[in-house]
């Protein structure tokens, strides 16, 4: 196994979307969403271990989480970073390449969250294995991009050079969540992809990036480059790290640089954002109804994903294409076709 490559694990959002089960103390990256005796994190980290040493696999997440992390993966404490305050992904991302450039300046880092739904892992690791060999033969800010296969409005998209007839081709722009025309629009022309949010670069591809486009963030977390993999690390990020500008890797950095490409992959994903994309990729009953956890009844009930505490007799009848979820202390009938409202539903509520 290769030694250079490295992996930053994004494990520290809310997924408020899965709400009651994905909660502020407990979010969905920690649950077994899918049923099968592994939360998404476990999945997640052993699928990166099939390239990456586990050793080199830094999973970055808030402080709150720390414990969470450490009961679900069998890694070293020194593995977990912490964030003391919610910055999005560019200043966490930079702290982890510091640290990592600091034990292996060949580093080939992989970013990717840990909260997403991967058929044929297989292919992933293939593809990943290819994404590498491109970026340490060019200075490249490398991301995988998903073949679309219906005109989906809730993700970002990636346009790449439709005159490119590379393997890896070279990244236009990338675009925001559309409207359906747009979408359609997208899927017509040929050259977008869904974006995944999942990265390969060069530990010294990123670090120019960003003292090139982000000199004052680059500045201020290179002031701890001593600090790095030594006891005085903690007490320096939780100084300097609220300092930080509140941005993405997306804004900060992919949209302002020229050497971004894009690996058009053809493995199946799910980014898990919602029940109703859970519900996608459950399996169904003969009514296609999803089930996880709960013993069922139904009539006249069809389309529905039901989730329950293990075990729980749910009786249900006349209700089609609805959420129904039941935790210890909350129950939900949500109907699926809302489900881009929910989110607000829950802030809104402080739920």
């Amino acid at each position: 196994m290769n030694t250079d490559y490295f992996a930053i694990l994004m494990a520290g959002g809310v997924g408020s979307r899965f709400w009651p089960v994905s909660t502020v103390e407990f979010p969905k990256q920690f649950h077994d969403m899918l049923g099968t005796g592994e939360t998404l994190l476990q999945k997640t980290f052993s699928r990166l271990q099939k390239i990456i040493p586990t050793q080199n696999i830094l999973v970055l997440t808030n402080s709150r989480y720390n414990d969470l992390v450490l009961q679900q993966l069998n890694i070293a404490p020194e593995q977990v970073l912490l964030e003391p305050a919610m910055r999005n992904t560019a200043p966490c991302i930079l702290y982890a390449t510091l640290k990592i450039k600091k034990l292996n300046p060949e580093a080939q880092i992989l970013v990717a969250p840990s909260d997403h739904w991967i058929e044929n892992e297989t292919l992933f690791v293939h593809h990943l294995e290819q994404s590498f060999d491109f970026c340490q033969n060019h200075n490249a800010l490398m991301t995988l991009g998903i073949q679309p296969t219906h005109p989906n409005t809730g993700y970002g998209y990636i346009e790449f050079d439709r005159l490119d007839e590379n393997l890896i081709k070279k990244v236009v722009q990338f675009r925001e969540k559309p409207d359906l025309p747009t979408a359609q629009e997208f899927l017509e022309r040929g050259n977008f992809l869904w974006n995944a949010g999942i990265f390969i670069w060069s530990a010294y591809a990123i670090l120019s990036s960003f003292e090139k486009h982000q000199p004052k963030m680059f500045a201020l977390f290179q002031q701890g480059e001593n600090t790095y993999n030594t006891p005085e690390e903690k007490d320096f990020i939780k100084k300097n790290y609220p300092l930080a500008e509140n941005i993405s890797i997306d804004y900060a950095i992919l949209e302002k640089s020229e050497n971004v490409y894009v690996f058009p992959s053809s493995f199946d994903w799910n980014d898990l954002g919602t029940w109703g994309s859970l519900y996608d990729k459950l399996p169904k009953n003969h009514d296609n109804n999803a089930v996880i956890n709960a013993k069922t009844i139904t009539e006249d009930a069809k389309n529905n994903i039901i989730r329950t505490q293990s075990g729980k007799l749910v009786v249900i009848k006349g209700i089609n294409d609805f959420i129904i979820v039941e935790t210890q202390d909350t129950l939900l009938i949500y109907p699926k076709s809302d489900e881009q409202t929910f989110k607000s539903i829950v802030q809104d509520n402080n739920l």
